[in-house]
């Protein structure tokens, strides 16, 4: 069990920012020792030209692109499913041990308010319980993270990659 004095700002305010840390370092460093970041950035860049034909070709009406694009269509599936089972490798290692540790630190914070934020108003604070001041940390130490390491998820799953110049 943790100590109690973990149930006091600005204590839990602190150890839920390094537990997000800690977290977001070990999900980084898997990603980047297991998935092939060129592999999916190749891929990636492929998926977006064959899509941009594809709109190209829905847009225009051009029999003979349409057709080109329909007989890529497989291969394109087949690559998208490859690219997301180079993402998932990481999950699927860390999944277990973060869904019985969540439990747990769930089951000990409970309701307690974990962090203070100033309100609008003077004087006023916002009051913030585990998971809500867990989530913010997690999105700004992971962003921060993926920026240092090159790591990067993009929102439509695509890997961000640091180009040498």
């Amino acid at each position: 069990m943790l100590p109690a004095w973990l149930l006091n700002s600005p204590s839990s305010t602190f150890f839920t920012l390094a537990l997000a840390l800690a977290i977001s370092l070990t999900t980084t460093l898997l990603n980047r020792k297991f998935v092939d970041r060129e592999q999916v950035a190749a891929s990636k860049l492929e998926l977006d030209r064959w899509n941009a034909e594809r709109k190209l070709a829905a847009k225009t009406g051009d029999k003979k692109l349409l057709a080109k694009v329909k007989k890529q269509q497989p291969r394109m599936l087949q690559m998208q499913s490859k690219m997301f089972s180079q993402q998932m490798k990481t999950s699927l290692i860390t999944f277990i041990p973060l869904i019985i540790m969540w439990q747990f630190l769930m089951g000990f914070f409970q309701a307690f308010p974990v962090a203070h934020l100033p309100g609008i108003y003077v004087g006023e604070s916002i009051y913030l319980t585990f998971f809500y001041w867990y989530l913010i940390c997690s999105f700004f130490v992971q962003t921060l993270l993926s920026k240092i390491f090159g790591t990067g998820m993009g929102m439509g799953m695509g890997m961000e990659t640091s180009k040498k110049r």
